[in-house]
């Protein structure tokens, strides 16, 4: 039995990075998935591909800025019509527009991950908790290793990714009465246009020093972040409420530059399962709006 089977998903910010993975995974598992992004994001084309891979779920795509109330209660009214329920709602949608010192750290990309990062997943949740209760299901959402430890040039990303965890832990202490679970996964650096210098908001160095900051010397793979997503959204989690999932290679405990003490063979990527297309993919504007 997949682990996920029959089940019915929203998954915010799905047109690029961990997502898209996730979206793909929970197809794996067995789940029916609504693949949201903003209007630009390839959301249709992450539907399309799982679509062809995976043939026995039924996916939906919606490309809207589910941070407006409007569009996030058109979201869940969506996936209800199509799939006759909703189980978990994925809070995915996130940006990262700009690294800098706090003193220059300009002010539209503040609102940006205001918008993006805090008022997607309220408006998100709020609308999908009357379904939630209906099939006591659950809420999986991005925190952040930022989140906990706050981290050098992106000083305020960080602080939506504290306020995440903080909500997340609220929604589950209140919704536990009506049967709904929520939990965070925190990602350290993950192999994504946020952490290639190339297409993304750091450079070279910064990019080099949150690998180093790693026990295991490596960036993390968006596969590895939706596989604990799909672990939290399961009933193998049924136990499993109001936590902080680190999977951030070992980013919190770490002291100095563990990562640089790492034998190359070991700082391979697992082999990976999932066939996906829009990792380094821009989104709209070339911000994009998944983790």
């Amino acid at each position: 039995m997949k682990r996920l089977e029959g089940k019915a998903a929203i998954v915010t910010g799905a047109g690029t990075g961990i997502g898209e993975a996730i979206a793909h995974k929970f197809a794996l598992e067995g789940a029916h998935v609504l693949v949201s992004g903003l209007p630009g994001d390839p959301v249709e084309a992450v539907a399309s591909a799982i679509r062809e891979q995976y043939p026995g779920v039924r996916v939906e795509s919606l490309a809207a800025d589910v941070a407006e109330q409007a569009n996030a209660e058109a979201c869940v009214r969506q996936a209800v019509a199509a799939f006759g329920k909703l189980d978990v709602l994925v809070n995915n949608a996130g940006t990262l527009p700009e690294t800098n010192e706090l003193q220059d750290f300009s002010t539209e990309s503040f609102e940006k991950l205001v918008h993006n990062n805090i008022y997607s997943a309220f408006m998100m949740t709020r609308a999908a908790l009357p379904e939630l209760q209906k099939t006591r299901g659950n809420v999986v959402a991005a925190g952040s290793e930022a989140g906990l430890n706050g981290t050098p040039m992106f000083t305020p990303y960080g602080a939506t990714k504290g306020w995440m965890h903080a909500f997340i832990k609220g929604v589950a202490m209140e919704q536990a009465k009506h049967g709904v679970r929520a939990n965070c996964f925190c990602p350290g650096p993950i192999d994504t246009y946020f952490t290639n210098p190339d297409v993304g908001p750091m450079d070279g160095q910064l990019a080099e020093m949150t690998v180093t900051a790693t026990a295991m010397g490596r960036l993390g793979t968006s596969e590895e972040m939706a596989n604990v997503a799909a672990f939290l959204a399961s009933d193998e989690a049924s136990y499993v409420t109001g936590a902080l999932f680190l999977a951030d290679g070992g980013v919190t405990p770490a002291h100095g530059t563990l990562g640089e003490q790492v034998p190359a063979e070991l700082k391979r990527y697992p082999p990976a399962q999932l066939k996906l297309s829009q990792q380094l993919s821009g989104g709209e504007s070339d911000k994009p709006t998944g983790e």
